[in-house]
């Protein structure tokens, strides 16, 4: 083997690729958000007794946990132009995530919900709170107590799945890594580099999450 490593270009292509890297967190974090909101929606949805909620509910969930992502991706950025609809690469790439992170998140928050004791709930509303405050107060803390590991690999895929908008022409790290590639031809050095920053980002989401989890936890730990 008669390979010669140069590293120096990707040294000097680091600035933009830790500034590429500030984009996929960024996608990540919105379509992450916006993931958790809709798919508690879609749960609720799902366990509507109007029929065409429960439908509209399950056939999202069915469709995001059963097609590939990088198709939802290219649906977003391609497919909707047939219908006039024209969406940046970020913006699609966000929509796509979002698309599919909710769908999982729905059935993660039906685990959620199933191991609360149903009896809480009755039990609150008998003491006088409200729906409102019995599921404020009472069963969404156990819900996210429930559903906060895999909610957290649920945040690393997003972070990781970020990297199908580089097909779609957003320049996210992997998308400005080819870049850099494409015009150096070091791809090795660079996509060895890029697989550390994905790494150290996954390490830093993983203890971002722990360190707010903390309080969540507190009150078990008191317990025990």
């Amino acid at each position: 083997m008669d390979y010669q490593f140069h590293w120096r270009p990707v040294i000097q292509a680091l600035p933009d690729l830790l500034k590429a890297s500030l984009v996929t967190l960024q996608v990540s974090l919105i379509a992450m958000a916006l993931g958790l909101m809709i798919g508690l929606v879609l749960y609720f949805f799902r366990a509507s007794q109007l029929r065409v909620l429960r439908g509209f509910g399950s056939t999202w969930v069915e469709i995001a946990r059963n097609t590939p992502s990088l198709f939802q991706i290219f649906v977003f950025y391609w497919g909707l132009g047939e219908f006039g609809i024209f969406l940046s690469s970020y913006t699609a790439v966000v929509a796509a995530l979002t698309f599919n992170c909710a769908g999982y998140m729905a059935e993660t928050y039906r685990g959620g919900f199933n191991a609360v004791n149903p009896g809480q709930d009755k039990a609150a509303r008998t003491l006088g709170m409200t729906r409102f405050q019995s599921m404020r107060y009472v069963v969404l803390p156990q819900v996210l107590r429930a559903i906060y590991g895999p909610m957290t690999n649920q945040f690393t895929w997003v972070i990781l799945a970020s990297s199908l908008g580089m097909l779609a022409g957003l320049r996210e790290l992997s998308g400005e890594t080819q870049y850099f590639n494409s015009r150096t031809f070091r791809t090795f050095e660079f996509f060895a580099a890029t697989a550390v920053i994905y790494y150290l980002i996954a390490k830093m989401a993983l203890l971002l999450m722990a360190l707010l989890g903390r309080p969540l936890f507190k009150a078990e730990r008191a317990k025990s």
